[in-house]
């Protein structure tokens, strides 16, 4: 339940000094055919193994808004959680999803073709955590808008990811049918979202429950798309806050 002391108490953290706040601690790559993708690590400050999540963004970069995207990574790195910041798209990708040289339904029509491309290139993401030294065996994903998509297509492919986030997104169509297996599950969604439908969070999260796994939905009221990357909207902490009570009760547990 959200509370006017919760919200308040979340607002007052997004305040912060900028000195505060984490900023990546490593630079790595991943290979996804011919090009080498960026692989940003925001790690923990804690010693041992610990588990990690992969964010992934929107169709407009981290870049848009990176100190949004960043706000995940404090929280979930306070939790004892690794972050790792991963730019899944190649250039073709930037070049085809481009709002100043497409329209929205060539956008999808790309969409529909790259999403286990996309998800290919995560698997890998996931296996070269998995490989690290510090890593405790377990990985969960968050994605945002596009990227939620992407989450969900690959949770459903790799059974390897042991809790999805998913903010205002939902399952790529032709994944929907052929999902067997879903790990425990959130989806956050805007309820005047104009741009994906919630319905699309609906549908995710009634997915992952029948295939027997725990899933969860959480409708914001009146809230847009991206309602989350709002400096000053108390309900921005509060999906912060929900998103890393998720992982940590899932992954760090």
């Amino acid at each position: 339940m959200i509370t006017r002391r919760t919200a308040l108490t979340g607002l007052a953290a997004l305040l912060l000094p900028a000195t505060a706040r984490g900023a990546p601690t490593e630079q790595l790559s991943v290979a996804a055919g011919n090009e080498s993708l960026s692989l940003s690590r925001y790690a923990a400050k804690l010693t041992g193994k610990r588990p990690a999540v992969i964010v992934l963004h929107g169709s407009r970069g981290i870049e848009l808004r990176q100190r949004a995207y960043e706000r995940y990574a404090d929280a979930l790195t306070a939790a004892g959680i690794d972050s790792y910041f991963l730019h899944y798209m190649t250039g073709r990708d930037t070049a085809a999803l481009d709002p100043k040289s497409s329209t929205k339904g060539s956008r999808e029509a790309y969409d529909t073709g790259r999403f286990d491309g996309w998800s290919e290139t995560v698997s890998t993401t996931v296996t070269t955590i998995l490989g690290r030294a510090d890593s405790s065996g377990q990985v969960g994903l968050l994605g945002f808008s596009l990227g939620g998509f992407v989450a969900a297509n690959t949770a459903a492919r790799d059974a390897r990811i042991g809790a999805l986030a998913v903010l205002y997104a939902g399952m790529p169509e032709a994944m929907a049918g052929k999902v067997k297996h879903m790990p425990p599950s959130i989806e956050l969604h805007g309820e005047a979202d104009q741009n994906v439908s919630i319905a699309n969070g609906k549908k995710l999260i009634e997915l992952a429950r029948s295939v027997g796994a725990d899933a969860e939905f959480v409708p914001y009221p009146g809230k847009p798309h991206g309602f989350d990357f709002s400096d000053s909207d108390p309900m921005t902490s509060d999906a912060i806050d929900r998103v890393a009570r998720f992982f940590r009760a899932r992954l760090a547990a």
